[in-house]
């Protein structure tokens, strides 16, 4: 049991009264107020018992209903209460009665979802008592990444509308692709496609479905060292990336390829080998990795893949200078000759913008043209990490190593992209 504020009220406003009236009489008013304390807390004694009903599994940034409810007619002095956790938010965690909401997690991995609390105030509103019920134990919420853009992805390479945009396709149509059936022609259909003895003989539009050559392995190396903990808006570079791996992952099943994954940072974290239908496997392998303060060990990672069959290695990493890169420079050449190689980044999109950032008139003075130095130097470090960058990609692709950059949201589109064109040209 505990008093609620209108008990402390009282009790404050009886020991006032108290200073102006006899002591029997303030002595009556106290144990008065203590007895209605008392019976308001016996009415208040049974607690109403909460169930709640919270989907176990979730994406990251992907609400999921959580419904909180009491088995009781009198609801309306009832309040029950979702505790908050970190990295989850609740659009409303209190209400009477019953709780109807949506629970966001913001991060993958595992989360621990505390039990509902549900309150009872008295009658007279002066005690009230609260009860977590054994059938509304902790819950493990289970976040993985964003698999809904990756299956939208997938299911758009399936459909035959996903599009290598402001690129023209070269060579002939079908190359490293195998026929498959012929069909009604589609508006987006390529005109190459397009069947002209069947449309003669059929008196309609036909077009020709190609299926892509299967039979592929694509291998994803996750860096999970401590360039994957710098921030890139409200997530890591290594949220970003697992993102891009569930993508390839998804779109792999689709065209009958298979897939794998090694985590690395100075040791192997996590390693699935390729397979069929892999997609699952590899999600739930990465879901809840999360970036260490230790240098990667990219010879470590490259030794795990150099003796198998040939395949695409996606190295996903972080391209800062020359420094940073010098283990993968040095191992890329020895992995490219077996492999085909591709190494995918993060690009950060306020350092761009602050590289091209107008150094403003602005009117003179001490305080101004402190301010304009200090833009200008932030302009020019900005620069120079740009530079930085651009020497890397230039020596990796100097070692016939494909180099995908992209902004955080836009990374699982271009790594996919990236996979598509390799397949179709034969390259894998």
């Amino acid at each position: 049991m505990t008093p609620t504020p209108r008990a402390a009220l009282a009790m404050a406003l009886a020991g006032g009264a108290a200073l102006a009236l006899p002591t029997g009489t303030a002595i009556a008013i106290f144990t008065a107020i203590l007895i209605a304390i008392s019976v308001d807390a016996w009415f208040a004694r049974a607690a109403a018992t909460p169930r709640r009903t919270l989907t176990t599994v979730a994406a990251r940034a992907v609400g999921v209903p959580l419904t909180v409810e009491v088995d009781d007619r009198r609801r309306h002095n009832i309040r029950l209460r979702q505790p908050l956790v970190a990295d989850i938010a609740i659009a409303e965690n209190e209400q009477n009665g019953a709780i109807s909401t949506m629970l966001t997690p913001m991060r993958r991995g595992q989360h621990h979802i505390p039990p509902a609390i549900a309150r009872r105030t008295g009658p007279l509103g002066l005690a009230r008592t609260q009860r977590r019920s054994s059938r509304t134990e902790a819950a493990q919420l289970t976040v993985f990444p964003d698999v809904l853009a990756a299956r939208r992805i997938a299911i758009s390479v399936r459909r035959g509308k996903f599009r290598d945009a402001g690129v023209a396709t070269k060579g002939a149509l079908g190359l490293g692709t195998d026929f498959e059936a012929i069909r009604d022609y589609q508006p987006d259909d390529d005109v190459r496609q397009i069947n002209w003895p069947a449309t003669q003989r059929l008196q309609r539009p036909m077009s020709n479905q190609y299926r892509i050559e299967q039979d592929r392995d694509v291998i994803c190396l996750v860096d999970t060292g401590r360039l994957m903990c710098a921030p890139v808006g409200e997530r890591t570079r290594l949220d970003a990336t697992v993102d891009a791996v569930a993508a390839v992952a998804a779109v792999t099943d689709e065209v009958g390829d298979r897939c794998g994954v090694i985590a690395f940072d100075h040791e192997i974290r996590r390693n699935i080998s390729t397979r069929r239908r892999g997609a699952d496997a590899v999600v739930r392998a990465i879901h809840d990795l999360e970036p260490r303060l230790v240098d990667s060990d990219f010879e470590l990672a490259f030794r795990s893949v150099r003796n198998t069959k040939r395949a695409l290695v996606i190295v996903l990493t972080d391209l800062l200078d020359e420094r940073a890169a010098a283990s993968l420079l040095a191992a890329a050449p020895v992995l490219a000759r077996r492999h085909a190689v591709m190494v995918a980044s993060v690009t950060d999109i306020d350092i761009e913008a602050l590289a091209v950032h107008d150094i403003a008139a602005g009117p003179g003075g001490r305080s101004a043209n402190r301010v304009r130095r200090e833009v200008a130097w932030r302009r020019f470090a900005a620069q120079r990490v740009l530079d930085d960058r651009k020497k890397v990609v230039a020596q990796l692709e100097q070692r016939s190593v494909r180099v995908v950059e992209a902004p955080p949201t836009l990374l699982p589109e271009a790594c996919v992209r990236a996979y598509l064109q390799l397949k179709s040209r034969a390259r894998l």
